[in-house]
């Protein structure tokens, strides 16, 4: 049976002048609007499209993808609002809805917002939510340790940012662990940083561990930076770590290590303002 929301393989059972008709099993035949049609198509062809439901609720199919799907996550882009709700850009001909009570702020157009696209139990028609933190598990997981992990940014916060874990769970990524920009919405490979007492987890972009080469050459690199600049460097374990990616594209935590190490082998000395060669 064709999935109302999701992408779905669905065999063309009739062609007429305006479209085509694909077997949707319980929902019946499905048009695809003659400008979807593949050229060439024919009767007994499986093709794979999107099933949403049109302005009179009735299923339709495109070959258009959706910028998310049912049960799914994304960072969509508010197009208008109304006494209804916002509706939000998500590359489909009818645009999706967030209802004012599944908004977690009152939304403004042009902004983006994370959300989390389901379809309605009584009216089955298609919503998203900006209360994303419902649709979570927040429950027993079984992550560990360095498990790889796919993420999408969803919010800021002080130390860091919250990340969506493997679309189920949350857990926070800190800035000295950042090395390269990040924004909303964007979605990375990364990494089980740490699974907290009380459950909660931190995750990382690179896999957790002492990379003793890549400390070695940042030390190697800020020592001939220290030498090149005579001898300073306006920077130490308390810089922000922006600046740090900034200068020398690499994690606060990657740098404080290097530093460290360095300060050890009394090679450097950390003062107030920066670091010195000693």
């Amino acid at each position: 049976m064709a999935r109302i929301g999701r992408t779905n393989h669905l065999k063309v059972v009739n062609i007429l002048d305006f479209g085509a008709f694909l077997d949707g099993g319980q929902l019946d035949d499905i048009l695809l609007p003659k400008r979807f049609v593949p050229q060439g198509c024919q009767i007994g062809d499986e093709l794979e499209v999107f099933v949403y439901l049109d302005s009179d609720d009735i299923p339709i199919a495109t070959t258009l993808r959706p910028k998310a799907q049912v049960g799914q996550f994304a960072c969509l882009k508010v197009t208008d609002t109304n006494r209804v709700g916002a509706f939000l850009d998500w590359n489909m001909p009818k645009e999706l809805l967030v209802p004012f009570s599944e908004q977690k702020e009152r939304m403004v157009r042009d902004r983006f917002y994370v959300v989390y696209v389901y379809q309605e139990q009584q009216s089955y028609r298609i919503v998203a939510s900006s209360k994303i933190g419902k649709f979570l598990d927040p429950g027993t997981h079984r992550y560990s340790s360095g498990q790889a992990v796919s993420l999408m940014i969803c919010d800021r916060t002080d130390i860091g940012y919250t990340a969506i874990i493997n679309n189920l769970s949350t857990g926070l990524l800190f800035d000295q662990d950042i090395d390269r920009p990040v924004r909303m919405g964007m979605k990375l490979d990364g990494f089980i940083k740490r699974v907290r007492a009380d459950g909660k987890l931190d995750v990382c972009l690179k896999k957790p561990g002492f990379d003793q080469q890549a400390v070695l050459d940042l030390s190697n690199a800020i020592v001939a930076r220290l030498e090149a600049e005579h001898g300073f460097l306006p920077f130490n374990d308390r810089t922000d770590a922006q600046l740090v990616q900034k200068e020398f594209a690499v994690s606060k935590r990657l740098f404080k290590m290097a530093i460290g190490g360095l300060y050890k082998k009394r090679l450097i000395r950390i003062d107030e303002d920066g670091i010195r060669l000693q």
